[in-house]
């Protein structure tokens, strides 16, 4: 048997916390009360608002995801064409959710590599180019 809160019941409903636990007190909604908490049925609420109660949603995953952009100045058309073809074979079919962006500016002879994706996945980015760029 499913039970909600008076939280839960409350935001479903779209009434005050207060005005749920009247309700309860009053005993207009049967509820059970477990510690200092209530927990209302969810046949009980169903029959209380007389409409099937929807399940809440689970609250989503938390996800962490970096930004980051990393400059290397001095670095030639070859050099860039070397650590790129590393970096993205380094990563060739994992991590997924991981963007990793290339852009050379031949002139100024400066290469950005744009990195977008979790924390653990960005990391092992920058260890690679760190890596690439002490040799």
């Amino acid at each position: 048997m499913e039970h909600f809160t008076v939280e839960q019941v409350a935001a479903q409903l779209g009434l005050h916390v207060k005005t749920v636990r009247n309700y309860v007190r009053d005993g207009r909604l049967p509820a059970v009360r477990i510690g200092k908490q209530y927990r209302i049925a969810k046949e009980d609420l169903a029959a209380f608002t007389g409409l099937p109660v929807a399940t809440p949603a689970p609250a989503p995953a938390r996800r962490a995801e970096v930004s980051s952009i990393v400059q290397i100045d001095g670095i030639a058309r070859g050099d860039m064409d070397r650590v790129s073809t590393m970096v993205l074979g380094a990563l060739a079919g994992e991590p997924r959710g991981l963007r990793v962006e290339f852009v050379h500016d031949e002139e100024r002879s400066h290469l950005k590599i744009i990195v977008l994706g979790g924390l653990e996945e960005t990391a092992q980015v920058l260890r690679i180019v760190d890596a690439l760029v002490r040799d």
